[in-house]
């Protein structure tokens, strides 16, 4: 977003450059933290045709195309294939929370069936949907339809990706939904995943692309090293404090987008303000963002080295000067 909150074109090319020449195989655009919940129709569909643009044969682009209204998902998969893109990514319906049975047959099926010539990924995230496509109905639409080959899968239960690999088969793509669980994820011989679809890739690409790699070469050695020097970045998608109020003490919970965000304009990245609801962490939040990347960049700091490197960043000048703190937080 630019500074008044419209949507920043010229930033979201420099970003998707930042991660394609630091090895991402796909950019999924108008997902979760790429704000879709605050965008209109018409800037979803303009981002993902300037995505695709800007992505052009270097990579592939996955549009987020799902909704709690099965019209208006047909609708944006439609936009999506008309600006070119092949694949969509459909989060389960969120609040009217639909049984497993409904999202397969009254969601994920209509879609699938009228566009054979997309692939369809169904994204299951119940701790933010409420809801969730269990593997025996995932399993039956990979079975029924030869476009819907993989999953985002984000329950954080790993005997349900065990069921989701012991009935989909070795031919279907488990993708990481949780940036913590990718290594595990992918060297669990009984879940093998394939892959992660990633927050802190906005950040850290090189890193990420390298667990990958790495683990699914069999290298787990090196794929550890990197997922346990990226473990504080993990730690930092949510954050949770405990903040004072004249009637007590309060949670706060600033969850994604809301604190990689506030890194990246932290660190000198085009990410601008989020959208309302969304607003600020409080200055707890921001504490713990700006010790945990000091941390992260004192014992690794090739992990930070490619933002450096791309967006001309002097890293020591941005986490140690404490005007780049100022508005990030509330007062």
């Amino acid at each position: 977003m630019t500074s008044n909150r419209q949507v920043d074109y010229d930033g979201l090319q420099q970003l998707i450059d930042f991660q394609i020449k630091n090895g991402a195989k796909g950019i999924l655009t108008v997902g979760t933290t790429g704000e879709s919940p605050t965008l209109c129709w018409t800037e979803h569909s303009k981002v993902i045709e300037k995505t695709r643009e800007y992505t052009k044969t270097c990579c592939t682009t996955i549009a987020g195309t799902g909704s709690n209204n099965t019209q208006e998902a047909i609708e944006g998969t439609q936009q999506a294939k008309n600006a070119g893109v092949n694949a969509v990514l459909l989060v389960d319906p969120y609040y009217n929370g639909p049984s497993s049975l409904e999202i397969r047959q009254e969601y994920i099926a209509p879609i699938a069936n009228r566009f054979p010539e997309i692939q369809i990924i169904p994204y299951i995230i119940p701790g933010r949907t409420g809801t969730q496509l269990l593997p025996q109905d995932l399993a039956t639409l990979h079975n029924q339809y030869p476009n819907i080959q993989s999953v985002k899968e984000a329950t954080g239960d790993l005997q349900n990706m065990e069921l989701t690999r012991k009935l989909c088969g070795e031919n279907f793509d488990i993708l990481s939904g949780d940036d913590d669980k990718t290594y595990t994820m992918i060297t669990t011989p009984t879940i093998k995943a394939n892959g992660v679809i990633s927050v802190i890739s906005n950040i850290a690409p090189r890193a990420v692309t390298d667990i990958v790699q790495y683990a699914l070469n069999n290298n787990q050695e090196a794929a550890n090293i990197i997922a346990q020097a990226l473990q504080p970045l993990f730690n930092i998608i949510t954050i949770k404090t405990t903040e004072q109020t004249p009637y007590g003490p309060t949670t706060c919970r600033a969850r994604n987008p809301l604190a990689i965000k506030t890194l990246m304009n932290l660190l000198g990245l085009p990410a601008g303000p989020c959208r309302q609801p969304l607003g600020k962490v409080t200055p707890n939040a921001l504490e713990i963002i700006l010790s945990t990347t000091r941390t992260v960049h004192k014992a690794n700091p090739q992990i930070l080295q490619p933002a450096a490197d791309h967006f001309d960043i002097d890293l020591d000048e941005r986490l140690y000067n404490t005007k780049y703190l100022e508005g990030l937080a509330y007062a």
